[in-house]
């Protein structure tokens, strides 16, 4: 079987309204990108769908969840998934990158929610009216935004999908956990290397000693991480580097050199040739146009 493709959100947002985020009816989203997701698929950023009538068959991780009114799913970076949906199906989708949400917040991120938090615990849960009702309101009022030009629109919509995430949140049951098994194993152990790069990035950037405290070869890490992500363990790694470059760069106004300093690197035309070959820009460049905005 061949692996499944992962997806881009550049691939999505094709009119570049906003920087990684996307925003859809689910019936407009079907239709628009039906071979893209007809068939099983991973992404590389984080999905949220609400469905609002219909029913039909969402397939995530190899485990099956029944869609009705009400369902929710949260999917994150490297999860395979596809559906069946009915001629009836209705409802809300949206989706983003890590960075949208991570570099709006300093004190939190979008991995910390509970349904993204580790890789056993449940993609969905079924809403009660009450939530049904609230929650779809935070989703219309996200399209209604996302198809505006009103001033401070990307901080609205920012604003919006941390409200959607704090009610799932409220209605997240903490005891529906996914049994751990054969299957996720996987997916298990790319949770730990996610938590091991966000507590030990800045001192070390070598895929071989994340081996080392996961207890497998390199070669092994390597091959798990291209299982969730399609990336090299060390291309992820510099991608944790890069995410915490961009927040550093644009809230603060120190010096480049201390800004690469402070992320490991002493030599700062090392940092700053990293830096211009994942983004496409040096780090001044970027902070100047993101301080235009």
């Amino acid at each position: 079987m061949k692996n499944p493709p992962v997806l881009h959100i550049d691939s999505f947002d094709s009119e570049q309204k906003n920087d990684n985020f996307y925003v859809n009816n689910i019936v407009n989203h079907c239709n628009e990108f039906h071979n893209s997701i007809v068939k099983p698929h991973k992404h590389d950023f984080y999905v949220t769908v609400l469905f609002t009538a219909g029913s039909g068959v969402h397939e995530i991780d190899f485990q099956s969840y029944p869609i009705q009114k009400g369902a929710v799913f949260m999917l994150k970076p490297g999860q395979i998934h596809h559906w069946e949906l009915s001629e009836d199906i209705d409802g809300l989708i949206f989706l983003h990158s890590e960075a949208f949400y991570d570099l709006q917040y300093t004190s939190k991120r979008v991995s910390q929610f509970p349904f993204f938090l580790s890789s056993i615990n449940s993609p969905n849960i079924y809403l009660n009216e009450e939530a049904f009702i609230t929650i779809k309101k935070i989703f219309r009022e996200l399209l209604l935004e996302y198809n505006s030009s009103q001033t401070m629109k990307l901080e609205k919509i920012r604003s919006l999908v941390d409200l959607a995430y704090i009610e799932l949140s409220r209605n997240y049951p903490e005891e529906i956990i996914s049994k751990t098994n054969k299957s996720n194993l996987y997916a298990f152990k790319f949770q730990q290397l996610q938590q091991l790069i966000d507590q030990n990035y800045i001192s070390e950037k070598s895929p071989k000693q994340y081996a080392e405290w996961l207890n497998m070869s390199t070669k092994h890490l390597n091959r798990i991480v291209q299982s969730q992500l399609n990336k090299t363990t060390q291309t992820h790694i510099t991608d944790r580097v890069i995410l915490e470059a961009k927040r550093l760069l644009i809230q603060t106004d120190a010096p480049l050199s201390d800004i690469a300093y402070a992320l490991g690197y002493d030599d700062y035309a090392h940092f700053s040739r990293l830096f211009k070959t994942n983004c496409g820009v040096s780090p001044k460049e970027f902070q100047s146009m993101k301080n235009k905005k």
